[in-house]
């Protein structure tokens, strides 16, 4: 009969979210914190729907090795809600044996039945047929690979083997500390589960990262994953399904505006529904005007509240300047002299990229100002 099980990992409970910043009047990084937490039950309502009866979390369950006590004992109580379900959880970097010992000690003693933390790396029986090898990290910067003594382990002919690990893929190399990509091969394995990298990536059939289930920046433009898998025998190739149970969307988004854009621009790049569950970055380049600048400001300034978290990235936006929008700052006097000056710094090839950055930063910033106080 087929085997199936769900395919987790990176879940880093107790992450600070301290690189997003916390509007004074928002709670954007107790949502992030929490919806982590909430994602719990969401990976076990994939098992149900799936039918399966194991969920392997593949290491960083918990984002320091020394969790709060409430914490753990929160993440714990709602994996074990559903006591139909049973969770293994792997020691990952963050949360490495050496470093989280009694983190495990407490889990051992107080996790409900269903919920076992794997300590060392003898098989465990997860179904008649079906074995799971775990990999436990024991030191967060160990410099070895976590699957080397895969292919060493023995199981009956004709029984599964699932092995989990955490640490990253690449090619060989002489310090032996990554994962060969091709472990399920020399380790005879009809699926290996493995976490480390916070976003989805198939290595190859049997080889498989599902990413964080919520995710924590933005560069994987989906929402956060587990896997649904069934093996239908040995040698067989896994399927494998991914399932969305992510809260928040991360999304960076590119605004390429050309001079004299319209800041609706802007308005109809964004997404329009369910705002506040997503974390918006937008990247603009480009070219546009000092009155362009500023309208865009103000749209970014009037839309950003929607979202749970919003960025205008203008970097990367060219400036063109027109003697009329000076003109706008003032026609002489100091503030002329300053937007005279600052011009002249901006479109000075000689100076360093970044001062011509700055000087054009500082210049629109200046014709901002104005235009505000004249409205």
């Amino acid at each position: 009969m087929a085997f199936r099980f769900i395919h987790a990992s990176d879940l880093h409970l107790g992450i600070k979210f301290a690189n997003i910043p916390e509007p004074s009047d928002g709670t954007i990084r107790g949502r992030l914190r929490e919806a982590r937490h909430a994602v719990i039950g969401r990976i076990a309502q994939a098992a149900r729907d799936h039918g399966a009866s194991d969920i392997v979390l593949a290491g960083d369950t918990f984002h320091t090795p020394t969790p709060s006590h409430g914490l753990v004992r929160q993440a714990l109580a709602a994996m074990g809600e559903d006591t139909s379900v049973r969770w293994w959880l792997l020691p990952g970097n963050h949360d490495n044996l050496r470093e989280a010992e009694p983190l495990w000690d407490m889990i051992a003693a107080s996790a409900p039945a269903n919920v076992q933390g794997v300590r060392t790396a003898d098989p465990i029986v997860l179904a008649p047929g079906a074995v799971l090898l775990p990999c436990p990290v024991v030191w967060r910067s160990a410099g070895t690979d976590p699957t080397d003594g895969l292919a060493q382990i023995a199981t009956a002919p004709g029984v599964l083997r699932i092995g989990l690990a955490h640490g990253g893929v690449t090619d060989f190399t002489d310090s032996g500390a990554s994962i060969p990509p091709n472990r399920d091969v020399s380790a005879r394995l009809d699926y290996l589960a493995l976490g480390d990298w916070h976003g989805r990536v198939q290595v190859g059939p049997r080889v498989h990262y599902p990413g964080s289930p919520e995710q924590d920046r933005f560069k994987h433009g989906q929402r956060g994953l587990c896997l649904a898998v069934t093996l239908d025998g040995t040698g067989a190739v896994p399927h494998v399904t991914e399932v969305t149970v992510g809260q928040f969307l991360w999304q960076e988004l590119a605004l390429e505006l050309t001079p004299r854009s319209d800041a609706a621009a802007l308005a109809a790049l964004l997404p329009t529904a369910g705002r506040r569950d997503l974390m918006i970055r937008v990247q603009a380049s480009g070219w546009a005007g000092l009155p362009d600048q500023v309208a865009l400001r103000r749209a970014a300034d009037q839309l950003g509240p929607e979202f749970a978290h919003f960025e205008l990235q203008m970097g990367a936006l060219g400036t063109q300047y027109d003697v009329a929008d000076l003109d706008e700052i003032d026609r002489g006097g100091a503030l002329r002299l300053a937007a005279d000056t600052l011009l002249a710094a901006a479109e000075d090839a000689s100076a360093a990229g970044s001062d011509r950055e700055v000087a054009a930063d500082a210049l629109a910033r200046l014709y901002a100002i104005v235009k505000e106080e004249q409205s």
